[in-house]
């Protein structure tokens, strides 16, 4: 049976790895319990939905007591019986100029904010969870070839350390093998480096502390990225429709509006109107007046505050011109970018892995039977070696420039 470096690679991370397997979607729904990020930004909504709450509750009513001291007529203290004096007063802010409905409205509209704050942490969560699955993905395809032909080298280089020290090859075919197997060495360690440090974003990103190891169908992946659905200005549609920053610089304009509206009802006066009873003091005895107060609105009119929301108001919509623009170039650069590595990946012959493997095994076969030499095995094993890396890798960049188009568009195009 022909042993391929694609079975040995298997095999390496059957027998190498203690890890747990799992699938994007696992992450992804563990990352939506137990990221720390995303639970503390859900009480942001919880606090404006309460300010809701708050904004439709009415001023309290106030209560004042008078109540006599001194009778210096009858010489008494505290004369507040039958024929004595006390007097009682119940008055009640009401707010006109329809404050109360447009403080409600703004609280409303502070509650959609905070849930679009919400999404948009959840998708640049998703979006760097995604990233880091996809390279653990591809970067651990990298080093099973690498430890693949590693093995191959190594057992090579036994055998040459063996017949150098009989005499029977020159010690500098060892120091090429030696060479050989130090260049492949150096990659592995690189690129391990990468896999470590995305594993580790993925343990925070996920809540889950152990080694995750990611499982995808890489054939299903590729033909996923490698299709399109939409044209430019669809996508770009779709993301005016769908982008949580873009939406949000539109909900702030919203906002803004009306905080405009609130502050110019503002410098509408308040009225208190109540009731008022007083046992002997007044015209009457046991005399009820009905009490109305409004303030003289001679000084402050409210203008400043005013002033204020006009300038947040038109400070919202140029940032709101800004995020079309960006948005416009976000969708053109990211679609530009895809279709140059759809480009790139698809020039490549569909047979390019069996072509490889099969060259591989054959340079490999004619090596130790002796019929190439060794300068030639190390250069097409050196050129072997990168052609692998680097097919992984298209196939890496290809899915990454697809998952930037789905961020940009909060959707799953691919």
């Amino acid at each position: 049976m022909k042993i391929t470096p694609f079975i040995l690679s298997l095999l390496f991370f059957q027998l190498t790895f203690s890890q747990k397997n799992v699938t994007l979607k696992e992450c992804e729904d563990a990352m939506q319990k137990n990221n720390f990020q995303l639970l503390a930004e859900q009480y942001n909504i919880s606090a404006a939905q309460a300010a809701v709450i708050q904004a439709k509750i009415w001023d309290h009513p106030n209560l004042s007591l008078a109540f006599n001291a001194i009778n210096p007529d009858e010489k008494r203290y505290f004369d507040v019986g039958k024929n004595g004096q006390k007097a009682v007063a119940v008055d009640q802010l009401i707010h006109i100029g329809g404050k109360k409905r447009n403080e409600i409205k703004l609280a409303k509209s502070n509650v959609a904010l905070a849930e679009l704050q919400f999404e948009e942490l959840m998708q640049n969560l998703k979006h760097e969870l995604r990233q880091s699955f996809y390279a653990i993905f591809f970067d651990q395809r990298k080093i099973a070839s690498i430890e693949s032909q590693t093995t191959q080298i190594e057992n090579l280089l036994q055998s040459y350390e063996v017949q150098a020290d009989k005499g029977n090859v020159p010690l500098k075919d060892v120091v090429r093998l030696q060479s050989l197997l130090l260049n492949l060495k150096n990659d592995r360690i690189a690129i391990q480096k990468e896999i470590t440090e995305n594993k580790q974003n993925l343990n925070i990103l996920t809540g889950i502390d152990e080694e995750l190891s990611p499982m995808a169908d890489e054939n299903e992946l590729i033909l996923n990225f490698n299709s399109p659905k939409y044209n430019e200005g669809e996508l770009f549609n779709i993301a005016k429709e769908k982008n949580p920053d873009y939406l949000t610089a539109m909900k702030q304009v919203e906002n803004q509006e009306l905080a405009v509206k609130l502050q110019k009802s503002l410098s509408v006066p308040d009225i208190t109107a109540g009731l008022a009873y007083d046992q002997v003091g007044g015209a009457f005895k046991n005399e009820v007046n009905f009490t109305l107060g409004i303030p003289l609105p001679l000084w402050n009119r409210n203008k400043g505050n005013i002033k204020i929301a006009e300038a947040e108001l038109s400070q919202s919509k140029v940032n709101k011109d800004q995020k079309t623009l960006e948005l416009k170039s976000q969708v053109n650069s990211a679609l530009s970018i895809w279709k140059e590595q759809k480009k790139q990946y698809t020039s490549l012959s569909k047979s390019i892995n069996e072509n490889l493997d099969a060259v591989y095994q054959g340079v490999l076969k004619n090596f130790q039977r002796r019929n190439i030499s060794l300068l030639e095995f190390t250069d097409f094993m050196e050129s072997y070696n990168q052609s692998t890396l680097q097919l992984n890798e298209m196939r890496k960049q290809l899915i990454l420039s697809g998952e930037q188009i789905n961020h940009i568009t909060n959707t799953t195009i691919f």
